[in-house]
């Protein structure tokens, strides 16, 4: 160390503190996904729009306004109507780092509000605040009651309030007495999220658990963007693994990258809702289009507005400028049709959503709906749209506690399905994080839910009525006979041409008197006639009988789009046919040479119909049916239906001659024949076909069959009824023994499925003992490890309490005292030290010999290291640069087990012994000059 640094460091004691230096803001990254080409064009775009000073990572010159606020335009217009955004950021143990990063990096301007949400204990005073002001250039405000917020400011709750917010004021309330079920950052977040929507936003840091999980899905549900820190940068990785594994993140990221992403994610324009072009609608088809091709589901008949919503945020966190150049990063990215189709399903849903909907159905609509069914009738329950399957749990729940309730006893059977195989596949599973009990009850969680370290899994009496398929209500077939059907929350994203085909399908799909049950924000809408309204703001309604209504279709084919711009306009272009001689010909023959036939489907419903089939298909009074079996006369119904089924399993013709018709009191013969139609744009349907035949007049005893109508005796009133009976019993037989087939094969598959099942299920029962066994272990080790970890508490308390009290003794003695290490490392001094010295408490871990000092003895370091060498003390009078005389002692400083751990230097102010000896000496003197007698 040279003497400049010396100097240095000795008039150190006498500048200000400094405060530290910010971080740098961190240029804003690029998606993983996107290629240099992608970079460069967002790089050109976003220079030639903005400023020269406004580019990402240079400073604004001197006299311009920094941040968002005065810059820029794009997020004026983007907060204008929702405000301007905030963000909830979640931590728990180890965040604490993690949050001092992040607003280290925050710029002083971002127009953007940040609450911090942090586990402590509700006995602990929050020190928060004043550690982040440390850190961050933006203002840190402990928040109160009623405050409302601000941009460009960090926000911290009291530790023990839990807070919330209702249009754009915080409300604070004190915590739920239950610690192990205290959410705090999924309680902000939801409220968050119902009171910013779109300008909202979520980062979950460092922690344990699964708090922050349910906020992210309702911050999602709203379009707000949602942030993770990466696993690999957080300390404790459970609560930001728990938010990536629902598939709803965003961004994951380390703390430092994340204010840059966010501002960044707020900048962006609104690009299809503020700069709509003519091209803009094509395009949008277009993205639909893809999407149909790439999951196989059509989203064309979903609300315009949702789509909007959706793509324009994909827009902004892929940072696309147009739709345009959106739709080509969908191509050239394989995962983003899956990101896309993920964000528009919003499968965001909870137990027992809007709890006084529930508690209302379970005291006046169940009760009554139950004894309604037959005892030895299933009550059946259908719920599209059931996401992760939390609603179809709380409707058995409900169900299994109202027949108790009643005292009656019916078999559940419920139907939940969704679109999404991801969500079908969690519900199945039926394990959720233990989060649902802050919407579960205590009772509820103990008799259907078992627990497994964070999480709850049903049981087998709430998980064996709940039946969970993969479907979609605008083209799959639906259930039928339903005692209640529950639909909340689906139809508000629809077109009004999707409600128009689903709502009298819903009314198809119950039994009379059955329950319709939609959500608060949805109702029947034109189809009021079919349902009376028995609580019209909780969205359920009864069904009512509506014959003379004209039903609807009920086949929902979402068909293909034209995705060629084109396209339609080609095939509008094309040609009339030519009406030439051979095209008459061909009518003609078709008309008059072709025997009636009707095009049906694999279930038998009618697809198309050729000639006249008067005298072969009539409606039967009440409900109109388009399957053909129900429309058929008398006397074709059970042939037609073998012949249907037959068909079907051997994929080949199949034909019935010689059968009777009743029509208008008269009988008609037919020969009926079921063959499969080849096309390749119509697979897996069936042509049937009425030929008429007229048989020619027999003589008696000719052996010719003898027909109904004849007027031979044998033939009369009496042989015509004997015939037809025995025509009929060969075809009650014959189907008899095909379906006592079926159902013998089906027995047996069913057989085979149950052993496995059962051979399943006794694996399973011991993998689960054995997981029962090592959580019971690793409980008891979490115990010992408490005990432990609470006695470790305690040492380090009462450690502390006496290094308090030693040093106090130490600097009450007015003893100058610095105690070095082997390495002549400072370990401790006291305050007196100070003065000769020039020690401060950062100093401690540096070598003596980098420390200036205020004593004329140059030769300190070397006495020090002799004294240490030699194992023999040193003392010496030493005098300050400012003439103050102390007593210098260097001893060895040795432990109770007689190790050497260093030295110790001491020094005692022996001014007023030197004033004293110098009296002496002065006196003595003046003694000598004085005469001797």
């Amino acid at each position: 160390m040279t003497d400049g640094d010396k100097n240095s460091r000795t008039d150190r004691s006498s500048e200000p503190d400094k405060k530290p230096t910010a971080l740098q803001k961190p240029e804003q990254l690029h998606p993983q996904q996107q290629n240099a080409e992608q970079e460069e064009a967002w790089t050109r775009r976003e220079e030639s729009s903005r400023a020269p000073d406004a580019v990402a990572g240079q400073q604004p010159r001197e006299g311009q306004p920094d941040g968002l606020e005065q810059n820029d335009e794009n997020i004026r217009s983007a907060t204008k109507q929702a405000g301007f955004p905030i963000i909830g950021i979640g931590a728990s143990a180890g965040g604490l780092e993690a949050l001092k990063t992040f607003v280290a990096a925050l710029p002083e301007k971002s127009g953007i509000a940040y609450v911090a949400i942090v586990h402590t204990h509700p006995d602990y005073t929050t020190m928060l605040p004043n550690l982040l002001r440390k850190k961050s250039k933006a203002a840190v405000v402990l928040l109160e009651d009623g405050m409302p917020l601000a941009p460009d400011t960090v926000y911290v709750p009291p530790s023990n309030r839990d807070a919330t917010i209702e249009n754009g004021i915080i409300r604070l309330q004190a915590r739920a007495s239950k610690t192990e079920l205290h959410m705090p950052i999924d309680i902000f977040l939801r409220s968050l999220a119902t009171d910013r929507g779109e300008a909202a936003g979520c980062i979950i840091l460092s922690g344990t658990g699964s708090d922050g999980t349910g906020g992210v899905r309702r911050i999602k549900e709203e379009a707000g963007v949602v942030i993770a820190q990466s696993k690999v940068s957080a300390r404790h990785p459970g609560m930001p693994g728990s938010a990536i594994d629902t598939g709803l993140i965003d961004y994951v990221l380390e703390p430092s990258e994340m204010p840059g992403r966010l501002i960044d994610y707020f900048r962006h324009p609104s690009v299809i809702r503020s700069k709509k072009s003519e091209e803009d609608p094509e395009i949008l088809n277009r993205i639909i289009a893809f999407l149909d091709k790439q999951t196989r589901h059509d989203f064309s008949l979903y609300k315009k507005s949702t789509l909007v919503r959706r793509v324009e945020r994909r827009m902004s966190v892929n940072r696309c400028l147009t739709i345009s150049d959106y739709l080509h990063f969908l191509h050239r990215t394989p995962r983003e049709a899956h990101a896309l189709f993920q964000d528009l399903l919003i499968g965001v849903t909870n137990f027992f959503r809007d709890p006084e909907v529930f508690d209302f159905l379970k005291e006046n609509v169940l009760p009554d709906l139950l004894f309604r069914t037959g005892s030895e009738d299933r009550f059946r329950v259908w719920m599209p749209g059931c996401a992760t399957g939390e609603e179809a749990y709380s409707m058995a729940i409900l169900l299994i506690e109202c027949m108790e309730a009643v005292n009656i006893k019916r078999e559940l059977q419920i139907f939940a399905t969704d679109i999404n195989p991801t969500a079908i596949e969690k519900a199945r599973l039926g394990i959720y994080l233990k989060n649902i009990a802050t919407d579960v009850s205590p009772e509820r969680l103990e008799r259907f839910f078992t627990p497994q370290g964070n999480h709850f899994r049903v049981k087998k009496e709430l998980r064996e009525p709940v039946i969970f398929a993969e479907q979609n209500i605008l083209r799959d077939p639906p259930f039928m006979n339903l005692n209640l059907l529950v639909c909340r929350n689906l139809l508000i994203y629809l077109e009004s041409a999707a409600q128009a085909k689903a709502i009298p399908l819903f009314h198809y799909n119950l039994k009379p008197g059955g329950i319709l049950f939609l959500g608060t924000s949805e109702s029947t809408g034109h189809f009021a006639e079919l349902f009376e309204p028995i609580h019209k703001k909780f969205g359920l309604y009864k069904k009512v009988d509506a014959r003379n209504r004209l039903q609807s279709k009920f086949q929902f084919p979402s068909g293909r789009r034209r995705t060629d711009r084109f396209e339609t306009a080609r095939t509008e272009r094309l040609p009339a046919v030519q009406d030439g001689i051979e095209n008459a010909v061909e009518r003609t023959l078709l008309d008059h040479h072709t025997p009636p036939c009707v095009v049906v489907d694999p279930i038998g419903n009618i697809v198309y119909i050729h000639g006249r089939t008067g005298k072969y298909l009539e409606h039967a009074p009440g409900k109109p049916s388009i399957r053909l079996v129900d429309t058929v006369r008398e006397g074709l119904r059970p042939e037609l239906a073998a012949a249907l089924r037959q068909a079907g399993e051997t994929r080949t013709a199949v034909r019935k001659p010689g059968l009777w018709v009743k029509t208008n009191g008269d009988f008609t013969h037919v020969d009926l024949t079921v063959k499969p139609l080849h096309s390749p744009s119509q697979p897996d349907r069936f042509m049937v076909l009425f030929e008429e035949v007229h048989y020619p007049e027999e003589e008696a005893g000719t052996g010719k069959k003898n027909l109904p109508g004849r007027n031979d005796p044998k033939t009369g009133a009496d042989g015509k009824r004997v015939n037809e009976l025995e025509v009929e019993l060969d075809t009650l037989l014959h189907n008899y023994r095909s379906t006592f087939d079926a159902l013998e094969t089906s027995n047996e598959e069913l057989k085979s499925a149950n052993e496995e099942m059962h051979s399943s299920n006794e694996e399973l029962q011991s993998t689960n003992e054995e997981l029962e066994s090592s959580r019971e272990e690793l409980e008891s080790l979490n115990e010992e490890l408490s005990m432990v970890n609470s006695e470790l508490h305690n040492k380090i308390v009462e450690v502390e309490e006496a290094y308090s009290k030693i040093t106090e003794v130490l600097n009450s003695t007015g003893v100058a005292i610095v105690f070095l290490d082997n390495d002549l490392m400072v370990r401790r001094f006291t305050l007196e030290a100070t003065r000769l010295i020039n020690l401060i408490e950062k100093d401690v871990g540096r070598p003596i010999e980098h420390i200036s000092h205020n004593l004329a003895f140059d030769r300190l370091t070397e006495t020090i290291r002799r004294t240490l060498r030699d194992l023999t003390p040193y003392e010496e009078e030493v005098v300050t640069r400012d003439g103050h005389w102390y007593r210098m002692r260097i001893i060895v400083h040795r432990t109770e087990k007689n190790t050497i751990e260093g030295v110790a230097m001491t020094f005692i102010n022996i001014d007023a012994q030197k004033a004293a000896q110098a009296k002496l000496e002065e006196y003595s003197e003046k003694s000598k000059s004085l005469p001797t007698y």
